[in-house]
């Protein structure tokens, strides 16, 4: 068996702001993002927009007691839940299935802190770091930053009660968050799903870590493919989900369908030169793309591998738009392929693309490709 999956229903929140609309316009104006060089300064940042939180979060007491990231992912999946016309349709969201792609929470920024700098004059580093973490990090924050908390909230804030699963890993994690969602939609294992992830850029820990592997642009914005002169992302705070039926479950029910996604390709290369256009070339193939209209675009902006993707994006879709995530939204790692797809699907149903191509090639690791298309 190998039914149509199609996507009803989409919620995004970015520095752009909320939903669909407000993202193909701002795709469609072709401006700078709105970025943030002062805060974190040297590093730009692309913020979240300033949320009335009400709107999908009604409780206050779950509000406090979630973080950024946290917040964004229930936003968007409320958001998501409404476009889909399911938000109050409590015995179709108590089968409904959930896959989130997220990373983890805040961390003790104090503790962080007093390790990195006894690194520094410690005798023997690797006995002073073990001495550190057993003895200076808490158990009880580690439990409540752990990724699957933002499908918990999901179902506590929403109802969404059916079985859940979270990935973990930079980009990739959002590729197979699609791919394990559209395949178990289309081999008939369940009817519905609803797939997405949330990042929050705007914490000192996330900067650390980037800027420790050199990954980071500063210090302000550039478009994504013309870095040249200091390669390097910029993060950004962000969320999107995607529900995604079958399309006979989505026409039983009277919803509208906004775009078909086919099997979601993906792979892991060793990054040696060339190969990201090889795993491109193989995966474009995989994905089934025909004529993209245009091309939705995760790169990062990093040396050498965007460099790569650009030109073999060039051969694979000439002459056709190449529209970079980072020059909308920013870098949200484990959200770049929900909400690229979510902008494909939106660029199908509004603006009448027939077909849109979907490429995530992550910092370090992992590739992918996705093909959205009329319903």
């Amino acid at each position: 068996m190998s039914r149509a999956v199609v996507v009803t229903g989409i919620g995004l929140v970015s520095c752009v702001g909320e939903g669909l609309a407000a993202h193909l316009d701002a795709l469609d104006a072709g401006a700078a993002p709105r970025t943030d060089a002062a805060t974190f300064a040297p590093y730009p940042v692309h913020p979240a927009p300033a949320i009335a939180w009400d709107g999908q979060i009604p409780k206050k007491s779950d509000q406090r007691q979630m973080e950024a990231w946290q917040r964004l992912g229930v936003y968007a999946a409320g958001l998501a839940l409404d476009s889909a016309g399911v938000k109050d349709d409590a015995g179709f969201k108590q089968a409904l299935h959930l896959v989130v792609a997220a990373g983890g929470g805040e961390r003790d920024y104090a503790v962080d802190g007093a390790i990195l700098t006894g690194l520094r004059e410690a005798e023997h580093a690797g006995a002073y770091l073990n001495d550190r973490l057993q003895n200076d990090l808490r158990p009880t924050l580690f439990l409540a930053q752990l990724s699957n908390l933002l499908a918990g909230n999901i179902a506590i804030v929403h109802g969404v009660t059916g079985a859940s699963r979270t990935f973990m890993g930079e980009e990739a994690s959002g590729v197979d968050a699609l791919r394990i969602g559209q395949a178990r939609i289309a081999s008939g294992q369940i009817d519905a799903m609803l797939v997405g992830g949330s990042y929050s850029a705007e914490r000192p820990d996330v900067m650390v870590v980037h800027e420790m592997g050199g990954f980071l642009r500063k210090p302000d914005y550039a478009p994504v493919f013309d870095r040249a002169d200091a390669p390097g992302f910029i993060l950004g705070s962000c969320a999107a989900f995607l529900m995604l039926e079958s399309a006979e479950t989505a026409a039983a029910r009277g919803a509208r369908a906004l775009a078909r996604l086919g099997p979601v390709a993906s792979d892991r290369t060793r990054r040696e030169p060339g190969g990201v256009a090889t795993s491109l070339d193989a995966l474009w193939r995989q994905a089934g793309i025909a004529q993209a209209a245009a091309i939705v675009s995760g790169a990062t902006g990093v040396a050498a591998i965007t460099d790569e993707e650009r030109a073999r994006l060039s051969v694979l879709a000439p002459d056709r738009p190449v529209h970079a995530l980072g020059d909308l939204v920013g870098h949200g790692l484990e959200v770049t392929a929900p909400f690229g797809a979510a902008l494909a699907a939106g660029l199908v149903a509004e603006r009448g693309l027939a077909e849109v191509a979907v490429t995530t090639v992550g910092h370090r690791r992992g590739e992918g490709v996705l093909r959205l298309t009329s319903a």
